[in-house]
């Protein structure tokens, strides 16, 4: 049995006083009664299992028993659309992302669910996507690549995880921002590839996650990194310029990962998760854990103003999609 130090045990009967306190009514009464599902829409590994394992283990002292279900496929959609279709009662709820609440109902002609089909509950992290170049290449900042790019037409390639990708659509906004650049898209199956192939000057740009390998990366002066597309710097790489300060105010982007329920789960439901999330957001160790990877995590979120980030995500990114062609594939 785990043992816990004075100050744990204090934190514990607090959290256990606040999320006792909250109202219950109806289908609430009793929840949880039952191990809590979140679907991880991926398979195991990668970030978005660095983000869902420590808020389940944070549930788990906090509201009850609460598990990971894996549910990969069709680049999260069939995870998604599994929870879509479960009751809304609060024991199945999905670890989602601006890529399966938003670009794929967008780009999808039948993903298997809507935009409509889930509640927001509240925003765990999010991400900047970062410009970063070879050091060969003469640009110190936007302003710079922009003008390469002016005066060398089709001579630039950008690497992203893939067509219709967040870091996609940055990339064709970003060239639509600066006068139509002629600048060649590289999808690739992952990051981690198209981070080689820049290093190695494959190619001469990518637009990518912000993370711990790219900053130690530029650290070591094997890549530059260029601006974030976030509204400000980064706690986590304050030396990094936004886009904004580079001269593209409106080349802004946040990814991000977040808890989401069936669209008809409770009201009481929705506010004892939300709350108890809050809750497992204060304790400094986990946000520590967060920003070591290179997220921010979210301390003040709520169901309304995540559902209002969902909504801001999908009318800046559902133009950019009609414009290049990719609506409702």
């Amino acid at each position: 049995m785990a043992s816990f130090t004075r100050r744990q045990f204090v934190r514990a009967l607090s959290g256990a006083a606040a999320l006792a306190a909250l109202p219950r009514s109806g289908q609430a009464a009793d929840y949880p009664s039952r191990p809590i599902r979140l679907v991880h829409p991926y398979g195991a590994g990668g970030a978005g299992d660095q983000i869902g394992r420590p808020w389940v283990d944070k549930m788990s002292s906090l509201l009850g028993p609460t598990f990971v279900d894996y549910i990969g496929g069709a680049g999260g959609a069939i995870g998604t659309a599994a929870v879509a279709r479960e009751e809304p009662d609060g024991y199945s709820l999905l670890l989602g992302n601006g890529s399966t609440q938003v670009i794929i109902p967008l780009t999808s002609a039948n993903p298997g669910y809507s935009v409509d089909d889930f509640r927001a509950i509240y925003r765990l992290i999010s991400t900047a996507l970062v410009f970063a170049v070879h050091p060969s290449l003469p640009a110190a900042n936007l302003r710079e690549l922009i003008a390469y790019a002016k005066a060398n037409p089709g001579k630039l390639s950008y690497g992203t995880p893939g067509i219709a990708t967040g870091n996609h659509l940055v990339g064709e906004s970003f060239k639509q921002q600066a006068g139509a650049l002629d600048i060649v898209h590289v999808p690739y199956r992952g990051m981690s590839q198209a981070a080689n192939d820049l290093v190695s000057g494959q190619i001469s740009l990518i637009i990518g996650v912000m993370s711990v390998q790219l900053k130690e990366l530029s650290e070591a002066g094997k890549v530059r990194l260029l601006a974030v597309t976030t509204e400000r710097r980064l706690s986590g790489a304050p030396e990094i310029p936004t886009a904004a300060e580079s001269g593209m105010p409106d080349l802004r982007y946040e990814g991000w990962f977040g808890i989401f329920a069936p669209k008809h789960t409770d009201d009481a439901i929705i506010d004892r998760i939300a709350q108890a999330t809050r809750l497992a957001m204060s304790d400094p160790a986990l946000l520590a854990s967060y920003r070591a990877q290179g997220m921010e995590p979210d301390n003040d979120s709520s169901p309304d103003k995540f559902q209002r980030i969902v909504e801001a995500t999908s009318a800046s990114l559902a133009p950019v999609i009609k414009s290049i062609g990719l609506s409702n594939l």
